[in-house]
């Protein structure tokens, strides 16, 4: 009989903060398990009990120190892999000023624009088009969606 394995796929939300034409990203700390030392947007895993817009709302809370509204469900972009199920906001209105405020997660946090993506090391191959994408426009509806199941997080 062949042994069956329990598998958990990891909810994960992030906000995309775009303000005066630059991004908000934060350098991962170098400790980090997953993807150490890249530059990644802020966010992180979605807790039991919480829905996807309530965990963003606390994880920009508790790695930036800013309220942010509910982002409701017309999400920036979507990316599942047999690993991980990503979801990504716009997010172009806050309350407070952002700060390094989870010196645990990012080593250090800073603003950058569009010409600056592609000679930093960010977290996802995808970032760079989205971060671009999303810099060129005020606001948006179109979403991404990439379901790829040969994939896993690293």
């Amino acid at each position: 009989m062949a042994e069956q394995v329990s598998f958990q796929r990891h909810m994960i939300v992030a906000g995309l903060l775009v303000q005066d034409d630059r991004v908000l990203l934060g350098q991962r700390s170098a400790s980090r398990e997953w993807f150490p030392g890249v530059w990644d947007l802020p966010g992180g895993h979605i807790e039991d009990g919480e829905t996807p817009g309530e965990a963003l709302q606390r994880e920009l809370r508790e790695e930036l120190g800013i309220e942010v509204p509910d982002p409701g469900k017309e999400y920036l972009a979507r990316v599942v892999t047999d690993a991980s199920d990503l979801t990504v906001w716009l997010i172009t209105e806050w309350t407070g000023i952002p700060i390094n405020a989870s010196p645990i997660e990012h080593d250090q946090i800073a603003w950058f624009e569009s010409s600056q993506m592609s000679s930093i090391d960010l977290a996802l191959e995808f970032y760079e088009a989205l971060i671009t994408d999303a810099l060129g426009r005020a606001s948006t509806t179109d979403r991404l969606e990439v379901f790829d199941s040969q994939r896993g997080a690293d």
